[in-house]
């Protein structure tokens, strides 16, 4: 187990000022799916099985000439028009996406070549916590004076690790988590303020529990075969470690920071199934009023999770709303980042 914190002082604040996401515009319904889907040797799903299970009505997939990258790089256009900037603006271009183009090279490199710019290009990758840990990373490397200005992007395709046609029940339940899968992509660019900003980032891991889930293929363990690029795991196991590290963590960021639910105009956190988010708010306590639900409509977009909830809502946030962020990713690991806006 490993803990990591830190708290922005007065002096060093560093800042979210332009927001973007995109979707993708092909639509997935739960009974569209449900009828592609067919289980070798084993009767048709039952009517409704997909939404019964995880409250997704429908998902965003991308089209065949969509990557995690064509994602990314319309979303960081949202946000490069949101903060008045141009890529040339840039000096740190982060990749943080549990989806990329190719193992090698970064896909950093290919977002940058589609915006035109010449920043300093690396991917971040910590499942569906990459973007939370990309925002940490791009905001220590400016409070070192490595950089002025970042772009942090993310682009999802999970939907592309999902088996229509599994070869036994078995092997269905074995990747039912990815049915919930849905594409999106999400950016934030991040300079240093004068005030506000990101006050405090907090993580806790556990990474005895790597095996619970995840898409085998494509590293020097599994480097090919179709079967290894599929999703598999145990969502049972990954719901009971949320459930048991996330209060806590949650907890103690509000003891750190004297700030209380009411405190937070919203709550962002990674969302999976309904029933998953129903049970979040259970156990923490989060009024509902402070959430902003996509799950339904979206599905589980992985790291774009919250990028997605912070766009739709960017709008209409003030000066001094404060917005906390619950990243929450396989391996596992669970993060909170608080946030003023200026």
């Amino acid at each position: 187990m490993n803990r990591q914190k830190a708290v922005a002082d007065d002096s060093a604040r560093v800042g979210i000022t332009g927001v973007g996401a995109f979707l993708p515009e092909r639509v997935v319904d739960s009974e569209r799916l449900r009828r592609r889907v067919a289980p070798a040797g084993g009767p048709p799903l039952p009517a409704g099985i997909f939404e019964r299970a995880t409250g997704i009505v429908s998902r965003r997939a991308a089209g065949p000439d969509e990557f995690a990258s064509t994602l990314a790089v319309a979303a960081a256009r949202d946000a490069l028009r949101g903060a008045g900037l141009g890529p040339a603006d840039l000096d740190l271009l982060v990749f943080a996406s549990a989806s990329r183009d190719m193992v090698e090279p970064a896909t950093a490199h290919i977002v940058q070549d589609a915006l035109g710019s010449r920043a300093h290009a690396l991917d971040v990758t910590n499942a569906c916590n990459s973007f939370v840990n990309g925002i940490d990373t791009a905001r220590a490397m400016i409070l070192a004076g490595r950089a002025r200005r970042a772009l942090v992007v993310t682009g999802e395709t999970p939907s592309r690790a999902v088996r229509d046609t599994p070869a036994d029940l078995a092997e269905f339940r074995d990747g039912f988590a990815g049915y919930t899968f849905g594409d999106a992509g999400a950016a934030v660019v991040l300079e240093r303020v004068t005030r506000g900003g990101i006050l405090d980032v907090d993580g806790e891991t556990y990474s005895e529990h790597w095996r619970a889930g995840g898409i085998p293929g494509g590293g020097s363990r599994h480097p090919r075969g179709d079967e290894h690029s599929y999703f598999r795991g145990d969502g049972s196991e990954l719901r009971g470690v949320f459930e048991r590290i996330g209060p806590p963590v949650l907890d103690r960021t509000r003891a750190r920071t004297g700030l209380e639910w009411t405190d937070f105009r919203y709550v962002l956190t990674h969302q999976v199934t309904v029933p998953f988010l129903e049970r979040f708010v259970a156990l923490t306590g989060v009024p509902e009023d402070r959430l902003v639900v996509t799950v339904a409509e979206l599905g589980n977009v992985a790291s774009a999770s919250l990028g997605v909830q912070l766009a739709r809502v960017h709008g209409t946030l003030r000066a001094g709303d404060r917005v906390l962020f619950v990243g929450l990713g396989g391996g596992v690991s669970i993060m909170t980042l608080v946030w003023e806006h200026v």
